[in-house]
C-alpha cells in the first residue's frame, strides 16, 4: 500500500504503470467503500491504461491520525473531496486523466472535471445520476444513513454469516464472499465523521440541485453506466441528470445500462463496464475543453 499526504491525512493510494500515449484512468469510490472494488476493473484496463486508485478522506486506508483528527470546520461535499483530488493528480503529476467515479465518486468526478477542464478530459459515472430533490425521501434517506454510521461496532466484523448480508446488498445478484467481507470491512472501518459528512453534505437540497448545472457546464465528454435493477439510484434519475449534458442535447444517448445489474456495477460485471470504458475512450484522443471558475468549500 502506497500513501500521500493530502491537506495533511495520509491518503492510499494504487497506481498501475506507465502506458504511452494514453491517459490515466483515475477511479473514485462511493460511500462507505473503497478503491478495492476498482481492482476487478483495473485488471481488464491497466495492459492499455494507467490506473489511479484511492481511499477518500475518512474511507479505506485515507484514515485521520491522533494529530490530524478532523475538526467541526471539516468540509466533506463532492467539492471538497474533489480538491483533494486536485492536490493528488498535482503530486503524481498526471496531466492528462479520465475520472471514473462510483455513485458518489461520480459526482466528485464531475466536480472534479470543472475544477481541472485542462487535465480531466471526459467523465465516467457509474451507478451515479441525481439532480432531483424529493425533500420526504431525502429525509428518510439521511435519517437511515445517519443510524447506519452510529451503529458499526467493530465486533460486527466478528459476527458469522454477516459478510454473506453484505454480499447481497445493493446488488442483483449476491457477490462473492470475499466481497462481502471487504464491504464488512470498510463498512466498519470508515471514519464515523467522514462517513456522516459525506452523506449529509452531498445530500443538501442545494448540492442535489447544483448538479444539473455542472453538468450542464463540463465542456468535457460525460457518459453514464447504469445498472437496471440499481434500486440506489435508478437508471431513470441517472438519465435525467445525464439529459443535462451537451452530448444529450446533441442527439448521442450518454447513458449505458447494464441488464441485471444493480448499485455495484464494477463489482457484478467488471467485464462489461470495462468494454463500455473501452468503448468510450476510443472515441476521444484529445479533446479541448475551456477553464471555467471553481468554487470554495
Amino acid at each position: 500500500m502506497v500513501r500521500l499526504e493530502i491537506q495533511s491525512v495520509k491518503h492510499s493510494y494504487s497506481l498501475t504503470a506507465t502506458q504511452s500515449n494514453a491517459p490515466t484512468l483515475v477511479f473514485i469510490h462511493g460511500w462507505l467503500l473503497s478503491r478495492h472494488y476498482w481492482q476487478p476493473l483495473v485488471e481488464h484496463l491497466a495492459p492499455s491504461y494507467r490506473c489511479l486508485s484511492y481511499d477518500l478522506r475518512g474511507f479505506g486506508g485515507s484514515q485521520f491520525s491522533l494529530d490530524t483528527r478532523p475538526t467541526r470546520f471539516s468540509c466533506y461535499t463532492p467539492e471538497s473531496y474533489a480538491e483533494d483530488l486536485m492536490v493528488l493528480l498535482k503530486k503524481l503529476e498526471i496531466d492528462r486523466a479520465w475520472l471514473v467515479g462510483h455513485s458518489l465518486g461520480g459526482t466528485i468526478a464531475l466536480f472534479g472535471a470543472d475544477k481541472l477542464p485542462g487535465q480531466v478530459q471526459g467523465v465516467i459515472c457509474i451507478n451515479s445520476g441525481g439532480g432531483i430533490y424529493l425533500k420526504e425521501e431525502f429525509e428518510r434517506f439521511r435519517a437511515a444513513g445517519e443510524q447506519i454510521v452510529k451503529f458499526r461496532p467493530p465486533w460486527l466484523r466478528r459476527l458469522p454469516l454477516v459478510d454473506a448480508v453484505f454480499a447481497r446488498s445493493q446488488v442483483d445478484r449476491p457477490l462473492k464472499r470475499e466481497w462481502g467481507r471487504q464491504r464488512l470491512i470498510d463498512f466498519v472501518a470508515a471514519h464515523p465523521e467522514a462517513a456522516l459528512g459525506a452523506l449529509l453534505d452531498s445530500t443538501t437540497e442545494a448540492e442535489v440541485h447544483r448538479l444539473p448545472r455542472l453538468v450542464t457546464q463540463l465542456q468535457q465528454p460525460v457518459y453514464f453506466i447504469t445498472g437496471e435493477k440499481d434500486r440506489v439510484m435508478e437508471p431513470k434519475y441517472v438519465r435525467h441528470l445525464a439529459s443535462f449534458h451537451w452530448l444529450f442535447r446533441q442527439g448521442e444517448d450518454n447513458v449505458l445500462e447494464i441488464p441485471n445489474c444493480g448499485h455495484l456495477a464494477m463489482v457484478e460485471y467488471p467485464d462489461i463496464v470495462a468494454a463500455h470504458v473501452q468503448k468510450i475512450l476510443a472515441q476521444y484522443s484529445e479533446y479541448p475543453t475551456e477553464k471555467t471558475t471553481a468554487h470554495n468549500c
